[in-house]
């Protein structure tokens, strides 16, 4: 990972940060996230600015400049990686650390008071922007809004156009339920809300995407489209490029049987504008509801006396799958299981020769991929590593940092498809040689974690903080750990990371019970600086159980696992396990033979479909 060279494009950032053409009065410090004006965490590449700043590529960080210092703050996913591609002009600051100061600390300290820090206010949230806020004030510096993003200043005409790709409908087949409906079930939430709600707000894409039944390409990876959506009582309307709006997209948001169009047209830009005029004259009375991680630039736009601010109810209805969606979801891990077994069994023949690199391994992993029924894409791009690569949690192979797959090292992959059914997250670790008995023993622990999370039982009410142990205790026995959390949602032909559901050890005050009919994934692993990586990454869908007893009348919850690939048999020591684990392995093995097996032996893939059966034989 070659790092980028950042001095003369930080010397005119900070030109510009004295500029009063651009923000007047001179800023101290300006702030960088990683998001864009929808706080995506997978952006499109014009919205790449904190990337195209420091050079760091990771989906997840914030960079700040002043006059004399450039710091960058990233989790442990990104430690290797960050470090390895900013150069010496950045200090990256490893969030998640105890001694790693928070930013609004490090500008205090780094700031002499009255000092200004100014940010795109569109590439804030709410949240963000009061905690930044308060933690500045009390050290006697202002957060400033600044118009005009400095960013793009800098990158100027070499900055890449706004992505503007075609939609595709989310029939009934794939999505289970009418949009007029979905709307109809918000507003009757709006109504219902104290305050009653007369209009909300919907920023977030996925959900835009998610109560429309539309699907895009406007972000790679992620099939949804730069939108705002704005729902009144008695009308839509949806800010959005004209150039998307087809005759068959015109038809399907037309409704059933009205003259009028239910969904009013705006230009993408005239958003801010609209909700402006919401509040000319005589609107006193009128609420508007917007979720606090929507940008402060907009919640700023509407009055303080009109604000309903809370999570947007799309969050939580998109999370939880409809029978047809979860059905997607099962068909569409069976396929891109069909491909999995397909790659593995190819690189146990391919790589003894010396044939396979990270990158043309992920490159053949997506051609297999490509064959299956109803793919549209890849999830994410493949973390295909070798060797120490597979150390770097969130690696990215590219022609520059490639390297071979042999038999010596571990081989860790983690990939993804985007089926017009599901969406498909799984990371396997595999060795094509003899692994160290200290690979097993690893490996070994972050199985048992996968089935100590994967077989729990806990009741209504639980969070998934209060499960985020259980995929840790093996590896805590023997005083070993991983920096990144356990699990995260995932969409139903949307995006690979999805919430309010999640499995982790970071605290946060909005986080929301795990509820059946949520997809999580289940992803403990275990990382040796410049040796190797290892993660063993299942789908579970969230689902109730009947147990003996039902104290306080809670009702208890328990998890499926949707994913069915394989784990490396060669890379266990069944030593280490239980009755009941190596029981678990056998039958999850069972289960993937049987229903793998019969779609391999549908494609006519016999040669896979002979590795599969040698690869779930039982142990024990």
């Amino acid at each position: 990972m070659a790092a980028k060279n950042t001095s003369v494009i930080l010397a005119r950032l900070r030109d510009l940060m004295k500029s009063k053409q651009h923000v007047g009065e001179p800023i101290q410090a300006y702030i960088i996230p990683s998001g864009d004006a929808h706080q995506n965490e997978y952006i499109a590449d014009c919205d790449c600015r904190r990337e195209y700043m420091s050079g760091f590529t990771g989906s997840s960080g914030t960079a700040i400049v002043t006059e004399d210092h450039a710091a960058m703050w990233t989790d442990g996913r990104y430690y290797l990686q960050a470090a390895a591609q900013m150069d010496s002009n950045w200090t990256l600051m490893k969030h998640g650390l105890a001694e790693t100061p928070s930013q609004e600390e490090w500008l205090s300290k780094t700031l002499p008071s009255g000092s200004r820090v100014g940010v795109d206010p569109y590439l804030f949230s709410y949240d963000m922007w009061k905690i930044c806020n308060k933690g500045l004030k009390s050290s006697g510096n202002l957060l400033i809004p600044v118009s005009g993003n400095l960013v793009d200043s800098v990158w100027g005409e070499d900055r890449p156009a706004p992505p503007c790709s075609q939609l595709m409908i989310q029939g009934l087949k794939y999505s289970g339920l009418e949009w007029e409906k979905k709307i109809e079930s918000l507003r009757m939430r709006m109504s219902n809300n104290v305050p009653k709600a007369d209009y909300m707000v919907v920023t977030a894409l996925d959900e835009i995407a998610w109560v429309l039944n539309l699907r895009g390409a406007d972000i790679t990876y992620n099939p949804v489209f730069f939108a705002y959506l704005v729902i009144c009582m008695d009308s839509i309307h949806l800010f959005m490029d004209d150039e998307k709006l087809t005759d068959d997209i015109k038809r399907h948001l037309d409704g059933k049987a009205s003259a009028e169009p239910v969904v009013v047209m705006h230009p993408y830009e005239d958003m801010q504008g609209f909700l402006s005029s919401l509040y000319n004259g005589d609107s006193g009375t009128l609420k508007t509801w917007i979720s606090t991680s929507s940008s402060y630039a907009l919640i700023n736009t509407i009055p303080k006396r009109a604000r309903i601010l809370k999570s947007c109810p799309i969050t939580e209805s998109k999370s939880v799958k409809n029978a047809v969606e979860i059905e997607g979801m099962r068909n569409a891990h069976i396929r891109d299981a069909a491909a999995l077994c397909q790659y593995f069994c190819w690189l146990e023949e391919e790589v003894p020769k010396g044939n396979v690199t990270e990158v043309s391994g992920a490159t053949r992993l997506e051609k297999f991929r490509s064959e299956q029924d109803d793919f549209v894409s890849l999830s994410f791009s493949a973390i295909s590593s070798s060797g120490p690569h597979a150390a770097v949690i969130h690696y990215s192979p590219s022609p520059e940092t490639d390297l071979p797959i042999t038999t010596q090292d571990i081989y860790l992959c983690d990939s993804g498809g985007q089926y017009r059914d599901g969406t498909t997250d799984v990371t396997r670790t595999m060795h094509f040689g003899t692994p160290s008995q200290h690979q097993k023993e690893c490996l070994t622990r972050v199985l048992k974690g996968v089935i100590s999370l994967a077989t729990a039982v806990f009741p209504n009410g639980t969070k998934g903080t209060r499960l985020d142990s259980f995929a840790r205790r093996a590896l805590w026995d023997v005083g070993l750990d991983y920096l990144h959390g356990t699990g995260h949602g995932i969409g139903s032909f949307l995006n690979v990371h999805e919430g309010p559901q999640k499995v982790t050890f970071r605290v946060d005050p909005k986080e929301t019970p795990l509820q059946a009919g949520q997809l999580i994934s289940d992803e403990p692993g275990y990382y040796e600086d410049g040796q190797f990586g290892m993660r063993i990454e299942n789908i579970i869908l969230v689902k109730p159980i009947k147990t003996e007893y039902n104290f306080c009348d809670k009702g208890y919850l328990t998890f499926e696992t949707i994913t069915l690939v394989p784990i490396q048999t060669k890379l266990i020591d069944p030593s280490l396990m239980t009755a009941k684990e190596i029981e678990w392995l056998n039958e999850y093995h069972g289960q993937c033979r049987d229903i793998v097996g019969a779609e391999l032996e549908r494609q006519g893939r016999h040669k896979t479909l002979a590795w599969l059966i040698r690869e779930t034989e039982p142990i024990g």
